[in-house]
């Protein structure tokens, strides 16, 4: 008898379904089955597929790649239509997926198998339909949905693991799960879940040579399904013993494919018997394909994150090592995209003359450009300040450095900085603040380039803005000149210098971003609280009585950023605008370890100085400004308002009467609600003031009177070159009670 023959008396025929060529190849038997004249023939795809019923035909095509994936057989159920959408009959399909190489190289399948003809879906067979296709189904789709979101949203390599320790796959869930990696010709677990402490040990380190379902799933980059003890013990015998002590009973080894390689193996591990139908493997392939995706985005997030590490390191300078009678606290905080890399930094650097250094700056750019111009540039800065140049003249230099820096890069390697990269070339400025400290005296000269002034925290808590001469930002013209500022920073007083991330963030201007750091500045949440207070000052603690720096620094980020936040989307995650860096200097107390604790210490004096250059008017204001922020807590606040016009007038009267500059020095001693304001006005003209007798209309004349009518006392001192001009305010309470007649 014929195989035509047995095969036609069974209602079973033949195919050949070619996927490269698009063509179907039947014999008669499986031509009448398909609802076309009994004989022989050779039909496009298209063709073919027109006589499944829809639905069948995308569960097929699904278990079709599943099976190409393993190379297991590929059963389904299918029902056939004819022309006009009536189902002629329910056939059941089974066929082998057989590889095929091109000459180009290029690889695709065929598929072989029967068509045989079935009254009812039988019971155990993989083709019947079971409430898989209901309940199930759905069930499982809502599964993949929310592994995939979990999975989607881990960002290291332990979340992952989490993760898929977590996930409870409907109907069949594992007990015990392992990852494995691959390094070199080395397979290792990298995580597990449902084994003890140790389990792992075994197989910690493993070549790929060794007979191990998960290595040869690695080898071939082919899933293995172990559904009994038996078949393990058949197929692995020496590995058996390995895997018989955990007690279970079914397995599935699935590789970890992404862009076509093989990056490891998963194992999901059963403590009841599972049958791992098309359906249950397309499950566990799914969860593995979104698996192996999560851990290499995992891992590039982890290599980006210690590269931005190691930036950081290379770039932002360890602050030491320590000076006497000062205190130096740093922080820098890059914004929370990409490589977290930008262009602020500071730096202290060690002079020639025995002084030292602080910069802060900030390069134009989050990027990688910026993070790049911005090394340069601190390597430049620390160059020219270490040949001993005064600070205007290392801020020239740096200006000119910058300059030539960007411009050789906006020309390119062909003098072409268009397309892509023209936004790579673009001209960068940058923003830099140099100050050279004395720490012997604590004598700080300050030049500035376009960057926000330093704030100093005196003695007794007040914050005061320091405004000091400036020129451009850094590459903008390249011969810039950069004036010089000097002023002392008192023992007791701490300098806060900081790139504009840490004003400006959250929706702050300068104005109300400075306001937020002052209440921070002038709390007492970061003082140093010794146990013994009285005992530290008498054993000559160098801490006790000044702010503690590395607390302060934290409340200042924190007072931007809020707490650090897990979170990675929603309201709760870290808002960073902006790059921030924080350089804090704090001059210690003079008196501290020179004998015992006063029982009542007086309180420090405030004390301000301001030169107003001829050229620069405008920082009348400012001077105006420093006065009523050293009076932020006067008593009688009409007093602080005759101190300001006091001072705008003397002020004035230098730059309207005299040729030179004036050098405002503001004083403020004593006891809260009985202190003392002591302002004077140096100048370089040797003509002192006299009363005058002004018109009715004129706009001048009136200084000496305002003293005299609003000073407790005043005066003018002659020097040997030039005059100061000075007044006293006594503080009193405003509701003073008028004397009774």
């Amino acid at each position: 008898m014929r195989t035509e023959d047995v095969l036609a008396a069974i209602a079973t025929g033949l195919w050949r379904w070619d996927n490269a060529s698009g063509t179907v190849t039947l014999d008669s038997e499986a031509a009448r089955l398909l609802g076309l004249p009994a004989e022989p023939v050779v039909l496009p795809e298209v063709a073919v597929r027109s006589r499944f019923h829809p639905v069948d035909w995308n569960e097929i095509n699904g278990i079709v790649n599943l099976a190409v994936a393993e190379g297991t057989l590929a059963e389904a159920r299918l029902r056939i239509m004819d022309v006009d959408g009536r189902v002629l009959r329910t056939v059941r399909s089974r066929s082998k997926p057989v590889e095929n190489r091109a000459p180009d190289g290029t690889t695709d399948y065929e598929l072989i198998g029967t068509i045989q003809e079935i009254a009812e879906p039988q019971p155990g067979t993989t083709a019947a339909h079971t409430p898989i296709t209901g309940d199930w189904r759905r069930s499982r789709e809502a599964f993949l949905l929310d592994a995939g979101r979990a999975l989607a949203e881990a960002r290291s390599t332990a979340e992952v693991l989490r993760v898929a320790a977590s996930l409870s796959m409907p109907g069949f869930s594992p007990d015990g799960l392992a990852v494995f990696g691959l390094a070199g010709d080395r397979l290792s677990i990298i995580g597990h879940h449902g084994h003890d402490p140790g389990d792992e040990g075994t197989f910690s380190d493993m070549p790929l040579e060794t007979d191990y379902p998960a290595a040869e799933v690695v080898r071939t980059g082919r899933a293995i399904y172990l559904a009994t003890p038996e078949d393990y013990k058949r197929r692995f015998p020496a590995a058996w013993p390995l895997a018989q002590r955990f007690d279970r009973v079914s397995w599935a080894f699935l590789p970890l494919i992404v862009a076509g390689r093989t990056m490891g193996a998963w194992m999901a591990a059963f403590k009841h018997p599972a049958s791992f139908s098309p359906d249950e493997r397309s499950v566990l392939t799914t969860v593995a394909r979104m698996l192996a995706q999560a851990l290499q985005r995992a891992g590039v997030a982890e290599s980006e994150r210690e590269l931005t590490t190691g930036l950081q390191r290379s770039m932002m300078p360890q602050l030491g090592p320590e000076i006497p009678g000062m205190r130096i606290a740093a922080r820098y905080v890059p914004t929370g995209g990409g490589l977290q890399v930008g262009g602020d930094w500071y730096d202290m650097i060690p002079l020639p003359s025995g002084r030292f250094a602080l910069v802060i700056g900030d390069v134009q750019g989050h990027d990688v450009r910026a993070a790049g111009l911005m090394g340069q540039l601190r390597i430049a800065v620390r160059a020219y300040a270490s040949e001993g140049h005064r600070p205007d003249a290392v801020l020239s230099r740096a200006s000119r450095f910058l300059a030539g820096l960007c411009s050789s890069q906006e020309s390119g390697p062909s003098g072409d900085a268009g397309g892509q990269d023209s936004d790579f070339h673009s001209p960068r400025f940058a923003t830099c603040l140099y100050v050279e400290c004395d720490p012997g005296t604590g004598l700080l000269e300050v030049a500035r380039a376009g960057h926000p002034d330093p704030a100093i925290r005196m003695a007794d808590g007040t914050v005061l803005m320091r405004p000091t001469a400036g020129g451009l930002p850094l590459g903008i013209v390249p011969d810039t000149d950069y004036p010089t500022t000097r002023f002392t920073l008192e023992p007791g007083e701490t300098m806060m210098l900081c790139t504009d991330g840490l004003i400006e963030t959250g929706g702050h201007d300068l104005d109300t971003g400075w306001a937020r750091l002052r209440a921070v500045l002038e709390s007492d949440a970061h003082e140093s609280e010794p146990a013994a207070p009285q005992a530290a000052a008498q054993l000559g603690d160098p801490h006790f009585g000044t702010p503690h720096l590395e607390r302060l620094a934290d409340l200042l980020v924190q007072a931007v950023h809020g707490p650090s936040s897990h979170h990675t989307t929603g309201p709760l995650a870290d808002r960073r605008e902006d790059d921030i860096a924080v350089v804090l200097l704090c001059r210690e107390s003079a008196h501290l370890g020179r004998g015992p604790a006063l029982a009542h210490p007086a309180r420090p004096a405030r004390r301000t100085v301001l030169t107003v250059a001829q050229v620069e008017p405008e920082r009348i204001a400012g001077a105006r400004q420093q006065i009523r922020e050293l009076l932020h807590d006067w008593a009688d606040p009409d007093q602080v308002d005759s101190a300001v016009l006091m001072v705008s007038e003397m002020v004035t009267n230098v730059l309207t009467h005299t040729d030179g500059d004036a050098l405002l020095v503001a004083e403020a001693v004593g006891e809260l609600g009985a202190r003392r304001l002591r302002v004077e006005v140096a100048d370089g003209s040797d003509e002192l003031p006299h009363r005058r007798q002004p018109g009715e209309m004129s706009s001048s004349g009136r200084g000496v009177l305002l003293m005299e009518m609003l000073a407790d006392t005043w005066g003018v001192d002659p020097r040997g070159e030039g005059k100061s001009i000075w007044f006293e305010l006594h503080e009193q309470s405003k509701t003073v009670a008028d004397p009774e007649f």
